[in-house]
């Protein structure tokens, strides 16, 4: 018996599995085309628990997502369903796990530490964060004399977004130095020399970045006798958000599935957006060529979010593009408002308006948190956020600082990583200038002398550090010791780290009552892990976020509402939505004029601000906003033209308000007829 669990056609389609095609006979390449708001998380547990329901075995199955929540509600949620479904045919159940499951990064991460010796990689590789990557960069730059030339070289961060895009895209530094950072162009020659230390330097202290872990799978699945050994593990592959894949991450599919049979993918390409992170909408739409005669696609076409007025205007958004599948969504709910586009004169007027929707929706029953405006920019809510100051509005801002971006939450990762792998240079040095009395000078002393002596932290104990420094220095080095050669058990060791570092961590934070709640916090996450390996490798590719996400402090009844980037608003949903700026040099933005496909990718971006809306929609169009770049040049505000995604076809899906409103008097009216008519008698006494 399969569980259906009331999925419509399309969908229990793309569940079905036969016990053949789950035990036997795999069953060819799928891809699940599945639009906004279709259902596709329900569609793809169905399919998970057929699986399990059919007899495949939980280690046989494969589960990738983006993000390892996502793959944790995919098996909790396919585990109810088999359970559902058991308890209809009297038969008894006992949850299984799906041990091979998780995010691109966090399977390729496994796989690497399970196959390392193979490649000649160390399987005890320390994984650097973007952070630590950015500033072992930058140590680079220094030491190969980029920070002192006459004109400015790039900064750390630019520099690892370059190499990311190198590695992601697999293309060479020239091409992307041209198409993505025109300004970086002159450096070509320093920056290949740097990125080829940086290479040699993870290499040499056994460290992979984020990036590493997809290149280094990727070289892998292309060596037959291990590509076939990692095949010969699964039967089963489920890949969700397959849109958002970049080269890297498709090469590793293929390399080690090449026929693509028990490849399952989902996906939307109306809602591919992330290029600038190297993903390629080309992954999607070549799937069904790929793997040609045998893939299959199944479109999952009804909407369970949005009404109908608000897919109509998606529908023909998404029509007039150049690719893409051009799937049209529908739903059983033909009511609700046409969406509306709301010109205003500018930004303040635009701040004036939401407020007073959101407020006016409030009083009529919709919750704060039932609302959200979205922007393309970070920086275009800064009128809006006044105004809600302004008003005692609680909201909260999507999209802020992340918790490893914590200085004090990376001072202990770092201690902690430097006792897992002695040569994790980076982070030791990091930790070194904590101590008082040490500089960069002093730190690098002690590094060269750990290098001279084989990275035996034991060797540490012979350096004189400064006076200030030596009442905590023997101590430290103890625990170093202590927790490398596990004779301190794991369950303990970051509450000792946590222990040493607390007199570094006010010394150097004036606030470190507060910092010490994340130490906590910490030491509490650690718990959930089986061993050291398996805590950093996990914080590292899926981090918490920190309570600093919380832009403005919401009231007593919890109710606020919602700012967000159109990024960070992908997969959410709510009642009423706001889209600020929607005009040319926003929407699209300005820097995809010219280039074809990037206009494709800002109309998607459109789509998903619209399709996040369940019943009410206001695109505004401010006819001048606010751009921060004309601070230094006088007026602040620049005038826009209406979004060339605006088109004649889309503006029949559009309801055009202005705001405020002008209700004429009938005087007014007369006087407004009469200079008419004068117009009128003058131009036509022009020609007698």
């Amino acid at each position: 018996m399969l569980a259906t669990n009331s999925l419509n056609t399309a969908q229990a389609a793309a569940a079905a599995v036969s016990a053949q095609e789950a035990k036997e006979q795999l069953p060819s390449p799928l891809l699940i085309i599945a639009g906004a708001g279709t259902g596709k998380t329900n569609t793809l547990a169905h399919r998970a628990a057929n699986l399990l329901l059919q007899g495949a075995s939980p280690e046989r199955i494969l589960l990738m997502t983006f993000a390892r929540r996502a793959a944790g509600e995919l098996a909790s949620r396919a585990n109810r369903i088999v359970e559902q479904t058991l308890q209809q045919q009297q038969k008894q159940y006992h949850p299984v796990k799906i041990p091979w499951m998780g995010t691109f990064h966090a399977i390729a991460g496994r796989l690497l530490r399970e196959h390392a010796e193979s490649i000649g990689l160390s399987p005890d590789f320390t994984i650097l964060d973007r952070n630590d990557a950015a500033d072992m960069l930058d140590l680079l730059r220094h030491e190969l004399g980029y920070t002192q030339t006459e004109t400015r070289f790039p900064k750390k961060k630019t520099c690892l977004e370059i190499y990311s895009r190198c590695v992601n895209a697999q293309q060479g530094l020239e091409e992307v130095l041209e198409r993505y950072f025109p300004h970086c162009k002159d450096w070509q020659q320093e920056l290949t020399t740097l990125f080829a230390r940086y290479a040699e330097i993870k290499i040499n202290q056994v460290c992979l970045d984020y990036d590493d872990l997809l290149l280094y799978c990727f070289h892998m699945a292309q060596v037959p006798e291990i590509a076939a050994r990692i095949r010969a593990q699964f039967d089963h592959i489920l890949v969700d958000e397959y849109q958002d894949t970049n080269v890297l991450q498709a090469g590793i599919l293929t390399g080690f599935f090449p026929t693509g049979e028990g490849l399952t993918v989902v996906g939307d390409d109306a809602q591919s957006i992330y290029g600038f992170r190297a993903a390629t909408v080309d992954n999607i739409l070549g799937f069904p060529e790929l793997f040609t005669p045998k893939a299959r696609v199944i479109s999952l076409t009804q909407n369970y979010r949005s009404h109908q007025h608000i897919l109509d205007l998606s529908n023909i958004l998404l029509e007039e593009g150049s690719e893409g599948y051009k799937v049209a969504l529908f739903s059983d709910n033909k009511t609700g408002p046409k969406p509306k586009l709301v010109t205003v004169e500018d930004d303040a007027r635009q701040a004036e308006y939401i407020v007073k929707q959101i407020l006016d929706n409030r009083e009529q029953g919709t919750e704060l948190k039932q609302q959200a405006v979205l922007f393309r920019s970070s920086h275009h809510s800064d009128r809006l956020e006044l105004e809600l100051t302004r008003r005692n509005i609680p909201y909260v801002k999507h999209g802020g600082l992340k918790f490893l971006e914590a200085a004090h939450v990376k001072d202990l990762l770092s201690i902690l990583r430097w006792a897992d792998n002695p040569k994790y240079r980076i982070g030791a040095f990091r930790i070194l200038k904590l101590f008082p009395g040490v500089g960069p000078k002093t730190a690098d002393k002690v590094l060269r002398h750990l290098e001279e002596n084989q990275y035996q932290l034991s060797a540490l104990a012979d350096i004189n550090l400064p006076a200030a420094a030596q009442d905590l220095w023997p101590a430290f080095v103890k625990l170093l010791n202590d927790v490398y050669s596990e004779q301190l058990p794991w369950t303990e060791q970051v509450a000792a780290i946590a222990v040493q570092y607390r007199p570094l961590l006010e010394q150097h934070y004036e606030d470190h009552f507060v910092r010490y709640g994340d130490i906590e916090q910490l030491m509490q996450i650690s718990q959930q892990f089986p061993n050291r390996e398996r805590f950093l490798s996990e914080l590292t590719l899926d981090p918490p976020q920190s309570s600093g996400d919380l832009s403005g402090a919401p009231h007593i009844d919890d109710d606020f509402l919602h700012l967000s980037t159109v990024h960070s608003a992908k997969g959410q949903e709510w009642r009423e939505v706001f889209i600020l700026n929607i005009a040319d040099g926003n929407f699209p933005n300005e820097y995809a004029t010219g280039d074809k496909r990037q206009i494709e990718e800002e109309r998607r971006l459109l789509n998903v601000a619209i399709t996040r809306a369940k019943t009410g929609l206001h695109l505004m169009y401010p006819l001048r906003y606010w751009v921060p770049e004309q601070q230094k040049h006088g007026d602040q505000h620049v005038y826009g033209a209406k979004s060339r995604f605006l088109t004649e076809a889309v503006m029949q899906h559009l309801e055009p308000i202005s705001y405020p409103q002008v209700n004429p008097t009938t005087e007014q009216r007369n006087k407004g007829q009469a200079a008419i008519m004068d117009i009128k008698k003058s131009i036509l006494g022009m020609w007698k």
